[in-house]
């Protein structure tokens, strides 16, 4: 069985773009090709010019990660959904030891640990997600947090198909929204407990430069799928 991925970047003015394709380039699963949806950068677009013969390359005006990740993925011809910021990095057997274990598990989702890198691919934390005994316990977290890293998950791509893509009214919490979705929907969402990510934290991501505005995002989806809570 060789099901095929779809590694989706969406990019916007990164410095650290080149990075994350090269890190999707050296997957040693080979089933799979790279969406880069670059959402009106003005900047570091000369980056990615050494790989365009190996990817796909998406140009759109700027609009927000969910509509750039959301146009990878009605550009995508596989079976599997990977989304990788594009100052992320996965490690080399990432999508091969995820698949293997989300179809292991039966499962629509899978998210795994990630270490946190500087600017200059310094660890600064390692082994930084929650850990679960079983896949139950994701569900009562989720009301409460977001324990899903986006740049480490695996999605089967029928459950966009079925439920929707991510939602571009939600600037910094699309994400979050889309695993609640998909919890209160019933879908299976199992965590593998290895590092095959490595999440950068550097002053010009969105996070950092946007928190009034995403606890408010939060708070709100909170407050909304708050009712779902068995």
């Amino acid at each position: 069985m060789n099901p095929k991925v779809s590694i989706i970047i969406p990019f916007y003015n990164c410095e650290f773009i080149d990075q994350s394709i090269r890190s999707a380039l050296e997957q040693t699963y080979n089933n799979y090709e790279i969406i880069v949806v670059d959402d009106g950068s003005t900047k570091h677009t000369e980056k990615v010019l050494p790989f365009m013969h190996r990817l796909t390359y998406l140009k759109k005006t700027n609009g927000g990660t969910a509509t750039a990740v959301n146009w990878g993925i009605d550009h995508s011809k596989a079976d599997y959904i990977a989304w990788l910021s594009s100052d992320d990095m996965m490690l080399p057997d990432k999508l091969d030891s995820q698949l293997r274990d989300l179809i292991k598990h039966g499962a629509d989702l899978s998210f795994t640990d990630y270490n946190v890198i500087d600017q200059n691919n310094n660890v600064l934390l390692k082994n930084v997600n929650l850990k679960f005994m079983n896949d139950q316990q994701i569900y009562g977290e989720m009301f409460d947090r977001n324990p899903i890293n986006g740049s480490t998950v695996l999605v089967k791509r029928s459950v966009f198909e079925e439920i929707g893509y991510f939602n571009p009214a939600l600037k910094f919490t699309q994400d979050y929204d889309m695993w609640l979705r998909m919890v209160v929907r019933n879908y299976r969402l199992h965590y593998l407990d290895r590092v095959l990510t490595l999440y950068r934290s550097h002053p010009k991501t969105g996070t950092s430069n946007n928190q009034r505005k995403m606890k408010e995002e939060i708070f709100k989806l909170r407050s909304y799928y708050r009712r779902y809570r068995k």
